[in-house]
Parts: structure tokens; C-alpha cells; sequence
């Protein structure tokens, strides 16, 4: 079962919608940064471009969106507050914004300043972050699967963070060495799977079944999935250092992990209560999908070693399945977010209780609208692993996904436009 939801601790609605705002607006800008470097971007994948844009995504959007949904679910799935929760987030929001900009400007200018000075903002807004979360994590009384998963995921973020930092300030030239090669293997693996994934995986326990209408997941995989999953990560990392020939055994069976939370939640969809499908089901979906074809990629790639197949092994995994969850999420957070406020709003005016009924999620953000960024999602990361071996198509995928996230700016935003035009009416009653 389900852990109840203490949805009347939410915290202020400012505090997750400013980062799960930002999210598309760091999208709008890699597909710009693709757009202007067409194919070269993709040429290697030590290209300069490619670097900043796959921070921006990995920073800017996918640990964006996770972290306003942290925030959003300690003290409701939890039951933990944050002291000062407004400010907290208000800093950590600035430094993740000033931090990714400045990290994606070191990779285009190539400035050892400007590394060492991202660096220094990331490790405090991302530190804090980790430390002042971590800690309300660590202070629940009645930890579930989703709170230990919580747990290992920021555990994740935390070893992305230092590896991340140390190699920055080596491009910095600050006194540690560039471990370019297998330091910057562990510093995407370790993002990829123990921080995203992992957080995927521990939220998925909650919302898929209560948003999507499906059975619960089964009680041995949301017991062992999570730790097996940071078992393998550590003994990925152990052998990635001492023993690299061996890596091979971690890195599988980690894929196989990550493959059964696919199955099972695919399977879990397939005999969904609710048998009238929308935008979100669809991008679980294409999400997991995704995931099973880049695992399978992935492994094709470690027994018959090429650029491409690497290159399109991650690019499904962060466009195709990261990024579709992501969405997924979004279209069901935001509106419930908006609906819940506004009842709350409602509850604490009596002159509006019966006269303002707020509107439902379907009414705040119409499916067309969802479907139409769906379509452009799908258009744009088919065009983009089409691009992985015809490069001429590199432009026209980023146009795709400029326009993808432009729609998805605007649907979250008129949401949140609703939000405000429904304030005021209830407070002028």
C-alpha cells in the first residue's frame, strides 16, 4: 500500500512551481545552443557544445524538475518541514539557475574562471541543497520505499556533485587533475543512474499509481530494486578504479535492474484502471520505452564498441526516457498542485466555500494542448536519434525540440496564470 498524503502540509506553491517553471525555459535554450551548432555539436563527444548542452538539460531541466518536486513532496509524502522553506528554495533556485548558466558558459568560452566559479556556485546550492534535504529525509519516522529510495537518489546526487566538481576545476586548471576519461565516465553514470533514475524509480512508487489508476508495484521490487540499484553503482565505481575489466558485471546488472522497473511499470499501465488514456500515460510510455531500447543499445555498444551506438545509447536514455518522464510528471503535478492550492484557498475563506468551486485539472490544462507537445516531443527525439547517423538532420531536431519546449513554457505557464485570475476571485468574495 501507499503511504497516506499529508497534502495539508504543502508547502507554499511558489516553492516547487519556481523550479518546475525554469525547467522548459532551460530546454528552449540547449535547443538553441544545437540549433546555432548544428552537426558539429555531435561530432565527439568531447565537443565543447555538446558539454554545455547536455548540462543544461541535465542541470537546467531533468535536476530542475526534481528538485522542486523534493521540495514539494518532504513534507507531504514525508512529513517533514523545511524551516524557512521560501528562502531555502529561493537560494537553492538561484544558485542551480547561476550555477548551470555559468558551467554551460565555461564549456563554450573555454574560461578557467568561469569553471572554477561555476563550480564554487553549484557545490553551494546543490550542497545545501543535499544537506538541508538529506536531513529531513533522514528524520522521518516511518520510512517508506520511497522515502529510502529518496534517500539513495540524493546519496546519487551527492557523488555526481563531487565528481562533477573536481572535474570542472580541473578544466579550471585550479590544482586537480582533468581525470577526463574514466572520471567522466563514473560523473554521467552515477548522474544517469543513481541520481535521475533513481529518483524516477522512488517517486514512481507513488504517482504512477495514484496518478495513472494502476495496481501498486509489487512489495519485492519496491524493497529491493533501490538498493540493488546503489549496490551495483558502488561496485560499478569500485572496479571502474581498480578493476576495470570487471566493470562490465555492474554496469549489466544494473541494466537489468533498470529494465525490470521498465517491464513492471509498462505492465502495471497495460492493466490500468482507467482505460481512457492521455498526454501523461503516453509519455510513461514512450519514457520506457525508450529506456528498454537504450539499455539494449547500451549493451550492443559495450560488445561492438562505436561512437554512434554509445552516442545513441544516452541520447535515448536522457531525451527519450528522462526527459519523457519528466513530462509525464509535470502534466499531472502542476494542475493537482494549482487545484489543491486553490481549494486550500477556498477552505480558509468562508464567503467563497460555496460560491467558487475551482476547475479541475482537465479544465486547467486541456488535453489538446499536452497531446500537441506531445507530438512535437516525439517528432523531435525521433528526428534527433535519425541525426545520430544522418547529421544533417541535427537542425531540424532542434528546431523540433525548441518547439517542443516553447509549447510546454506555455502550457505549464497558463496553468499558472489560471492560478493567479482564480486568487483573485476568491479573494474578492
Amino acid at each position: 500500500m501507499n503511504t497516506p498524503l499529508a497534502l495539508e502540509q504543502a508547502p507554499p506553491i511558489a516553492v516547487p512551481m519556481r523550479f518546475l517553471l525554469s525547467a522548459p525555459l532551460f530546454g528552449m535554450l540547449a535547443a538553441m545552443l544545437l540549433l546555432i551548432g548544428g552537426d558539429e555539436v555531435l561530432a565527439t563527444r568531447w565537443s565543447p557544445l555538446l558539454l554545455a548542452l547536455t548540462h543544461l538539460v541535465g542541470l537546467g531541466v531533468l535536476s530542475m524538475s526534481m528538485c522542486g518536486a523534493l521540495l514539494q513532496m518532504l513534507p507531504v509524502l514525508v512529513g517533514v518541514q523545511i524551516a524557512q522553506v521560501q528562502a531555502f528554495a529561493g537560494v537553492c533556485h538561484g544558485g542551480l539557475v547561476l550555477g548551470s548558466l555559468l558551467l554551460a558558459g565555461g564549456f563554450v568560452s573555454g574560461s578557467g574562471a568561469v569553471f572554477a566559479v561555476a563550480a564554487g556556485v553549484l557545490a553551494v546550492a546543490l550542497g545545501g541543497f543535499i544537506v538541508v534535504v538529506g536531513r529531513a529525509l533522514w528524520r522521518a519516522e516511518r520510512p517508506d520505499a520511497s522515502t529510502r529510495g529518496m534517500r539513495l537518489a540524493l546519496l546519487g546526487l551527492l557523488a555526481t556533485l563531487l565528481l562533477g566538481v573536481a572535474l570542472a576545476l580541473g578544466h579550471a586548471d585550479a590544482g586537480v587533475g582533468l581525470w577526463r576519461g574514466i572520471g567522466t565516465d563514473l560523473h554521467l553514470v552515477v548522474a544517469l543512474a543513481g541520481w535521475v533514475a533513481m529518483l524516477v524509480v522512488a517517486v514512481a512508487y507513488q504517482v504512477v499509481p495514484m496518478f495513472q489508476m494502476t495496481a501498486p508495484y509489487p512489495q519485492w521490487l519496491r524493497v529491493w530494486l533501490a538498493p540493488a540499484m546503489a549496490a551495483m553503482l558502488l561496485l560499478a565505481i569500485a572496479t571502474s578504479m581498480w578493476r576495470p575489466e570487471w566493470r562490465w558485471f555492474s554496469w549489466l546488472a544494473l541494466a537489468l535492474l533498470l529494465a525490470t522497473f521498465g517491464i513492471t511499470t509498462l505492465w502495471l499501465l497495460g492493466h490500468r484502471r482507467r482505460k481512457v488514456g492521455d498526454a501523461s500515460l503516453a509519455f510513461w510510455r514512450l519514457g520506457l520505452i525508450a529506456l528498454l531500447v537504450a539499455i539494449a543499445v547500451g549493451a550492443a555498444s559495450w560488445w561492438f564498441a562505436t561512437g554512434v551506438t554509445m552516442q545513441l545509447a544516452v541520447t535515448l536514455f536522457i531525451a527519450g526516457f528522462a526527459l519523457s518522464v519528466v513530462c509525464a510528471m509535470l502534466y499531472k503535478i502542476v494542475p493537482f498542485l494549482v487545484w489543491l492550492h486553490l481549494q486550500q484557498r477556498i477552505g480558509a475563506n468562508p464567503a467563497a466555500r460555496h460560491r467558487i468551486f475551482p476547475p479541475n485539472m482537465k479544465a486547467l490544462l486541456p488535453e489538446p494542448r499536452a497531446r500537441l507537445h506531445f507530438g512535437l516531443h516525439l517528432a523531435a527525439l525521433s528526428v534527433l536519434v535519425a541525426a545520430a547517423f544522418w547529421p544533417l538532420l541535427v537542425r531540424p531536431a532542434a528546431a523540433l525540440w525548441f518547439s517542443a519546449f516553447a509549447v510546454l513554457a506555455r502550457n505549464l505557464g497558463s496553468v499558472l496564470a489560471r492560478y493567479r485570475v482564480e486568487c483573485g476571485r476568491i479573494d474578492q468574495c
